[in-house]
């Protein structure tokens, strides 16, 4: 046989080296797609880039596989249904999640993208349940440890940076507007952002049967951060939504009957219908359907739920229950602060009608808690309201040994005092105010003492649980309610309290030009700038829609606090500026004011609240006249006289007469186009 020629040598040479380009070419184009994926902020475009990928037609078939699994995954993360229910138990078993990927495969990489965030969403969520602070510290250095690796993988990645404490700026940035008052550029901001997140929800994750995508139990929760551009403003988009989530939720079987037919702990069992119903009862007050849903659950209280206890008072039975009656295990008999939470729309129909039927049945319940807050028992000090009151004993505590840790729940401190204890005071003091009784202030008054004097005499050593002083300690709860006494009566009882905790939304008047008030205003409006996606995209629990700048704190995510990501927006600050309301909204709303437009290209600003006047600064950021509205709700009846002028004081249209005849009076009128507006709404000379 002979030898080949040099010619024929040189041509199978110049073959070979082609074909090993070839394959370097593929190889290199195979290395840029996973790149590009991996730097990619968007999963939808990783997605793409992954479908590419697997399309190419060299690809190794082993290779091939690979990318198909991890495009199903990336797949199933952006068009699942459901937002987590599908990893969260492989995750909190194993801390990892199995993508069935070789550590050696180039696409491996891809996955520390998604095991960093599935760890970071379940700790966030159940840093409570999966043993406190060392179970959640292994979550999160794991994660973190996930991150550092999809980071040096994949440099560019831009939620992986925000992950890792690089803030993400926000796309939009608003043109200074000449006239504009500081706190209405920065109030204007925080409404539009706030906007924007809750359309982005509306958008992406509302489902054709009303779900968002995190399980009905907490999507009904994300209402509760929505307030300030949902009950404060009017969004028919945004109404328009919540009206067809709560109709699907109680249209559910399990909600048929007006309540839940699941048996578990109140302030679950509470939400289905507390947060369906009473968003309603805002947005829809006229409309039936919410009040007969409302009067149903105190129906339900009075039947099925309560009883008269050994000492003669009204109580639930039980922690657990649902629409047919209490659980029987005798280590679950109490009641507690948050059985306020399963009364909440029922006690807003009350506060709208004065319905007398609610009023005695409401009034023998808190008689129960001012009775057991008043009495010195199983440990407990004089005057402070107890976690639990036992049935049918009355005793102001649960099964435990401590009174402030109840025992009658398996969660571990959920129900210790002081839970829920808020709500109760709301309910107390919405009872005065609706009876005139004021033994349902004792024990506002009293546990308004007992922090007083801590705020006054602390001591360095930490005080014993359960004392008086202890619980001194812990009643910073207590001005949220307190600061509604005021609005109410105009009283000064608690105003030395107040003063120290309330700071400038103590009073029923705004001044707008305090510095404060822009400063407050701003630091929501820079909170809500940042990590969009870390409201949007990237939350996997609904009811943790506003909980990523909470990673950010003390021994969250990272041991120490990362300050450039650790800002949270004041939404409760946000809706008192707009509305007029102070403290807690859920159970004794007390908003002045709902303006008729939407929360966009408008600041507005209650800067004066009374039974018999209302005054406030508007500015429309708009190039147009703004026609637009208002409904009043505290004005006692009689006859005022509308006025809208500049802040110079000059008239921006004639004076119009408003009769006020009842609870709810529309008012109509146009805002010029930047300028600075006062409102006032006075009675008549």
């Amino acid at each position: 046989m002979t030898s080949p020629s040099f010619a024929m040598r040189l041509a199978l040479t110049f073959t070979l080296l082609l074909v090993a380009r070839q394959l370097d070419a593929e190889d290199a184009r195979v290395a840029r797609l996973i790149q590009a994926a991996g730097d990619a902020d968007e999963d939808s475009a990783r997605l793409e880039l992954l479908r590419e990928l697997k399309a190419l037609p060299d690809l190794d078939d082993a290779l091939r596989a690979d990318v198909a699994r991890m495009e199903a995954f990336v797949n199933r993360w952006i068009n699942s249904r459901q937002l987590f229910q599908w990893f969260h138990r492989e995750i909190r078993d194993t801390q990892d999640y199995d993508f069935g990927i070789a550590r050696q495969s180039p696409v491996y990489p891809l996955s520390h993208l998604y095991r960093a965030r599935m760890l970071i969403w379940t700790a966030n969520e159940y840093g409570n349940i999966l043993g406190y602070h060392d179970t959640r510290r292994e979550f999160f250095d794991r994660a973190v440890a996930e991150l550092q690796a999809a980071a040096k993988a994949f440099p560019r990645n831009g939620i992986v940076q925000m992950y890792l404490g690089k803030p993400i700026p926000p796309k939009t940035q608003y043109a200074p507007v000449d006239n504009a008052p500081q706190w209405a550029i920065h109030q204007r901001a925080a409404l539009q952002r706030l906007a924007d997140i809750v359309y982005w929800w509306i958008d992406n994750r509302l489902q054709e049967d009303g779900q968002y995508g995190g399980g009905w139990d907490d999507d009904c929760e994300m209402w509760r951060h929505w307030t300030s551009v949902m009950i404060a403003f009017e969004d028919p988009r945004i109404t328009k939504a919540q009206a067809i989530f709560s109709r699907a939720l109680l249209g559910q079987g399990y909600m048929k009957d007006g309540y839940t037919t699941r048996t578990y702990d109140v302030e679950h069992t509470a939400e289905p219908s507390s947060d369906t119903i009473t968003p309603m009862m805002h947005l829809a007050p006229e409309d039936p359907e919410w009040t007969r849903r409302a009067r149903r659950l105190a129906e339900l209280m009075e039947t099925r739920w309560t009883g008269r206890n050994e000492r003669g008072f009204l109580q639930f039975r039980s922690t657990y229950f649902n629409v047919e009656g209490p659980d029987d295990d005798p280590l679950r008999a109490c009641d507690t602060p948050y059985h306020v939470r399963a009364m909440e729309p029922a006690l807003i129909l009350w506060l709208r009608t004065g319905d007398k039927d609610l009023g005695r049945l409401f009034a023998a319940w808190m008689d129960t808690w001012v009775d057991a807050t008043a009495r010195a028992e199983r440990g407990k000090p004089p005057g402070i309201l107890p976690a639990a009151v036992r049935w049918p004993s009355g005793e102001p505590a649960g099964p435990g040994e401590q009174w402030w840790d109840p025992r009658h729940h398996g969660e571990p401190t959920l129900y210790e005092w002081p839970s829920a204890a808020g709500k109760m005071t709301d309910a107390l003091l919405l009872t005065y105010h609706m009876t005139g009784d004021e033994k349902y202030l004792a024990p506002l008054r009293s546990m308004a003492e007992a922090r007083l004097q801590w705020l006054t005499r602390r001591a360095n050593d930490a005080p014993t649980a359960g004392s008086r002083e202890w619980c001194g300690s812990k009643l910073g709860f207590l001005a949220a309610t307190l600061v509604k006494y005021r609005l109410l009566t105009g009283g000064n009882e608690f105003d030395e309290l107040l003063d120290r905790e309330y700071g400038s939304l103590a009073s029923a008047t705004i001044d707008p030009d305090d510095p404060k008030v822009a400063r407050s205003l701003r630091s929501t409006a820079l909170a809500l700038a940042i990590n969009f996606p870390g409201r949007t995209s990237e939350v996997r629990w609904t009811d943790r829609v506003f909980a990523f700048a909470r990673l950010f704190g003390d021994d969250m995510l990272f041991p120490e606090a990362v300050p450039a990501c650790n800002r949270r927006p004041g939404l409760n600050y946000l809706f008192a500026t707009a509305t007029g309301d102070r403290g807690q909204f859920l159970v004794f709303p007390l908003s002045a004011v709902r303006w008729l437009t939407l929360p966009r290209d408008i600041a507005a600003l209650v800067t004066h609240r009374a039974p018999d006047r209302f005054s406030a600064e508007l500015f429309h950021f708009g190039e147009h006249a703004r026609p637009m509205g208002a409904v009043l709700y505290l004005l006692k009846p009689g006859e005022y006289t509308l006025r809208l002028a500049d802040a110079s004081g000059n008239p921006l249209a004639p004076p119009s007469a408003v009769t006020i005849a009842g609870p709810r009076t529309h008012i109509e009128f146009t805002l010029p186009p930047r300028v600075l507006c006062k409102l006032d709404v006075a009675p008549s000379s």
